[in-house]
């Protein structure tokens, strides 16, 4: 890849990143209009639909073996499961908290769990960055205020299991090695939309009738920009940049969640949140290595 396509990419990773910060956004305004499973069927339905003609377009074969569309399913399951939590702590709290606190901690509690199961050695630098991450959540909770009633709101408690969740979700989809990641993320939004259609919505009981603009706008937003745009391009950068270098794109959700936030919802961006997210991120790049910067000859 030239250099010159290589900053295309860049830039069209760093607003895939904007994308999904926007997706916190996009499911609070959503909240007011559906509940979190009309949401999910909603949203990953649209979403698997839009993902064939990329699929074809990337030549990636649509064949899944039994050993995959099991892993598929019992991803769907836990997928729902972070999903619910994800709404329902946004609902009820704040898009820019759940963007800054779910994000940086996912990372955290994927290496914690690796490491619990013995697939992760936590090494002398990995004990200080887990440190660094355990202060930077509890400044994000706001525990230096010593008021429990502020710490252990609901709204914190289904951040905190949703942020359990999507390393589960994570580790199930990297067993997967048999077909193509963007194709198992089709199937696993599409077994996700089947599953909630068949035990958690009926779609006649939605009123149809309160969806205004805003509602389409956000539901755009929210399929086609943060699910179908921003995960092609980040499997796309994976494959052509390689993970380690995309990963450091990750850094720009929170910041971007938290920003939007405060321009669409007029969400107050409070000290703890920017020093909290500051410090998780710190910990995050010494956890997985993540270079910032690299130094060019």
């Amino acid at each position: 890849m030239t250099e010159s396509n290589k900053n295309i990419f860049y830039f069209l990773l760093f607003l895939a990143m904007v994308g999904w910060g926007a997706s916190w956004v996009n499911v609070k305004v959503l909240s007011s209009y559906i509940n979190e499973f009309e949401t999910m069927f909603l949203r990953f339905f649209i979403t698997a639909i839009t993902m064939i003609p990329i699929i074809l377009v990337l030549r990636k074969s649509f064949k899944i073996d039994l050993k995959s569309l099991l892993l598929v399913i019992i991803t769907a399951i836990v997928f729902i499961s972070y999903m619910k939590y994800f709404f329902l702590g946004t609902k009820y709290g704040t898009a820019s908290l759940g963007g800054a606190f779910v994000t940086t901690l996912i990372p955290i509690n994927t290496f914690l769990i690796l490491a619990l199961f013995g697939n992760r050695k936590i090494e002398k630098k990995d004990a200080i960055a887990l440190f660094i991450g355990a202060i930077g959540v509890m400044t994000m909770l706001n525990v230096w205020s010593f008021n429990i009633d502020e710490i252990f709101t609901i709204h914190n408690m289904y951040f905190i299991l949703a942020s359990i969740f999507w390393p589960i979700v994570t580790i199930l989809s990297s067993k997967s090695t048999k077909i193509s990641p963007i194709v198992f993320t089709f199937y696993l939004y599409l077994v996700t939309s089947l599953l909630n259609i068949i035990f958690f919505v009926d779609i006649s009981e939605i009123d149809y009738t309160k969806f205004d603009k805003y509602f389409y706008i956000n539901i755009f937003v929210l399929t086609i920009i943060a699910s179908t745009f921003a995960n092609t391009i980040y499997f796309l950068g994976i494959e052509k940049l390689g993970a380690r270098e995309v990963s450091s794109f990750i850094f720009f959700v929170p910041f971007a969640a938290i920003i939007l936030s405060s321009i669409f919802l007029k969400e107050e961006i409070t000290t703890s949140i920017i020093i909290g997210t500051a410090l998780t991120i710190f910990a995050v790049k010494i956890l997985n290595n993540i270079k910032i910067l690299k130094k060019r000859k």
